[in-house]
């Protein structure tokens, strides 16, 4: 068993310091909440387009970080590896330095009021709003009758998300923006028909790279797609990445350029490269002059690998100690009851149900 100094300086954010996991005072302005889901093992667009954007916020903004296990139950899953999951999405955001003392991380199902202000924001949400969602349309499939309620009631638990932290801003994907403005609504009408102070969350659009699927540059890189080389997932080892690389989907110019909307899939390399650098895509070009794009893929994989090895081995140092990850979620859960139940107690007060 590792040592609490151990195991916290395994976050890579503490040095050598102990840290206990207590609330600290927050005098930020602004109040950020996002949210993951747990199951799939988290790729290069989880780290380079929301998590590494995490890590910068906790430091100037108040950040919650929600793992959304109810929201991952509106599809069907087992069990037991829903709950390794959870533990896995909670080494990976450790990993790749979420800092437990700096944000509140934890699990969404550990907070009951999220439910209960969910079922109460659905009572004044309309099944036309619903049935144009995203989210509803693309996974319900054909068979919407055969659908679950979860599944098409989703916005609006994302909505209580959002509400019970008072959250002033929330980052997105542009797939998401809908979502997002049922948060922004229903805050408007509660606050008009029953006199709460529900906070209208702003979007934070547009500073989140979107890396896309090695396999088809057209779409999102995503956990739930059924080809696994279409992702480079954080646990992959080196030659798994190297592979993955060489597979990627490019085209029949050999020069490496950065043009999303006629060379998408070496665009998607830059994209990758870029991100794992800390550069900008458009300078990478005039550094690789003369490169293949086959050679390229080997670059990047060069570079991607220098990237997350660090990651990778802090990821499975703390999937060695379960206690651990159970003590983190615990102690993010206890420090956000009593925000969300302050919220959930209000909006009571004002509907008339206390």
């Amino acid at each position: 068993m590792l040592s609490l100094t151990s195991r916290i300086a395994l976050t890579g954010r503490y040095g050598g310091c102990i840290h206990k996991f207590i609330s600290r005072q927050m005098t930020s302005q602004r109040v950020v909440l996002s949210g993951i889901q747990p199951t799939g093992i988290a790729h290069l667009g989880n780290l380079f387009g929301a998590i590494e954007k995490w890590v910068d916020m906790q430091t100037t903004d108040t950040l919650y970080v929600s793992i959304v296990d109810l929201h991952s139950i509106s599809l069907p899953q087992d069990p037991g590896y829903l709950r390794g999951c959870i533990l896995s999405m909670t080494a990976t955001l450790l990993a790749s330095g979420l800092d437990p003392d700096r944000c509140i991380l934890f699990q969404q199902s550990h907070v009951p009021p999220h439910a209960e202000l969910g079922w109460i924001l659905g009572c004044k949400t309309t099944l036309a709003r619903l049935g144009h969602f995203p989210q509803w349309k693309s996974k319900a499939g054909k068979d919407k009758q055969a659908a679950c309620v979860g599944l098409f009631t989703y916005p609006v638990l994302q909505a209580a998300d959002i509400l019970l932290y008072r959250a002033t801003h929330v980052p997105v994907g542009d797939d998401q923006v809908p979502h997002l403005e049922l948060a922004q609504h229903l805050a408007k009408l509660f606050n008009q028909t029953y006199g709460t102070e529900l906070v209208s969350p702003k979007l934070i659009v547009g500073r989140f790279k979107r890396i896309k699927s090695l396999r088809d540059p057209d779409k999102k890189m995503s956990k739930s797609d059924a080809n696994p080389k279409s992702r480079i997932e954080l646990t992959d080892d080196d030659e798994t990445i190297k592979l993955k690389l060489r597979k990627a989907v490019t085209d029949f110019t050999s020069a490496v350029t950065f043009d999303p909307e006629l060379r998408p899939g070496v665009s998607n390399l830059v994209n990758i490269h870029a991100a794992a650098t800390g550069q900008s895509a458009e300078d990478i070009p005039s550094q690789v002059e003369g490169v293949t794009t086959a050679e390229y893929k080997t670059v990047v994989a060069e570079a991607l690998i220098q990237r997350l090895t660090p990651v990778r081995e802090r990821y499975f140092k703390l999937m060695a100690d379960e206690a651990f990850l159970k003590d983190v979620l615990y102690m993010g859960a206890k420090r956000a009851r009593p925000i969300a139940k302050s919220t959930l107690d209000d909006v009571k007060r004002c509907v008339g149900l206390s």
